[in-house]
């Protein structure tokens, strides 16, 4: 029987492999820039040329990209298709904030489960720090941190629950599910008693993840977005009843 030498692989093969991995598991995020050649190759203990190499190779499969001015980028393509005018359209047509509140209920319950399941003691450390940052909006009473920080502490449930599908989805929908929470905490803080029923919601999903109870913390994601579905839904019936009446009122020369 004839044997194959057994041959080590190529350098620039083992950094393009490892670089590869950190984009998969969204270590490096798409538009982040990647350290300098030197410092790069330093990170790596490997050399400049073999570096070079690498990145050549990652440029031609679309992975990085070189900018004028120079300087090596995580390339943007590995976004999913939410561009900017499809998240502005959305804005602009309200109604579409129920399609997203359900589109979250499949994902987010099943991103609950698993984080309660998979995370790893960083895992809690990042979530803890990202509620502390609702906490802290919350008591500063102000609602675009809050929102921010609310997106962020979703984005780490998906990052907590390891799996690297969910989590480039969850990241490239990550503007739309920005805007979305500060769209709809405009209407839910009209509410009395809403951002602090919100605050418990986000304490629930926090305390169920960390003590692993995966069955409570799907539950506890699920329970959020259908209040705050509700919630919406009973605001836009209050304020087309208001609009009908006030017509009515206009016609009587009110």
């Amino acid at each position: 029987m004839a044997y194959d030498p057994v041959r080590p692989p190529k350098l620039s093969d083992a950094i393009v492999k490892q670089i590869e991995g950190l984009i998969l598991e969204g270590t490096l995020r798409p538009g982040e820039r990647l350290p300098p050649e030197r410092e790069l190759a330093r990170r790596l203990d490997v050399s400049r040329p073999s570096l070079r190499e690498a990145l050549q190779k990652l440029e031609e499969r679309g992975l990085v990209e070189t900018r004028q001015g120079g300087g090596t980028y995580v390339a943007a393509v590995l976004n999913p298709t939410f561009t900017d005018p499809l998240v502005d359209l959305f804005h602009r047509h309200p109604d579409t904030a129920y399609d997203l509140i359900e589109f979250r209920q499949a994902l987010e319950t099943i991103g609950a489960y698993h984080a309660a399941l998979r995370a790893t003691d960083t895992d809690r450390e990042i979530l803890r720090r990202r509620f502390e940052a609702i906490e802290h909006a919350h008591e500063e009473g102000d609602p675009v941190a809050e929102a921010e920080a609310d997106a962020e502490f979703h984005l780490s449930i998906a990052e907590a629950a390891h799996n690297v599908v969910l989590l480039h989805i969850m990241r490239g929908l990550f503007d739309l599910l920005r805007r979305g929470i500060l769209s709809s905490r405009e209407k839910l803080y009209t509410r009395p008693g809403v951002r602090d029923t919100l605050i418990h919601h986000h304490r629930e999903l926090y305390e169920t993840i960390v003590r692993g109870d995966a069955r409570a913390a799907r539950r506890a994601a699920s329970d959020h977005l259908a209040f705050v579905e509700e919630t919406l839904r009973q605001i836009d019936r209050e304020s087309q009843r208001e609009e009908r009446s006030r017509r009515r009122l206009e016609r009587m020369g009110g």
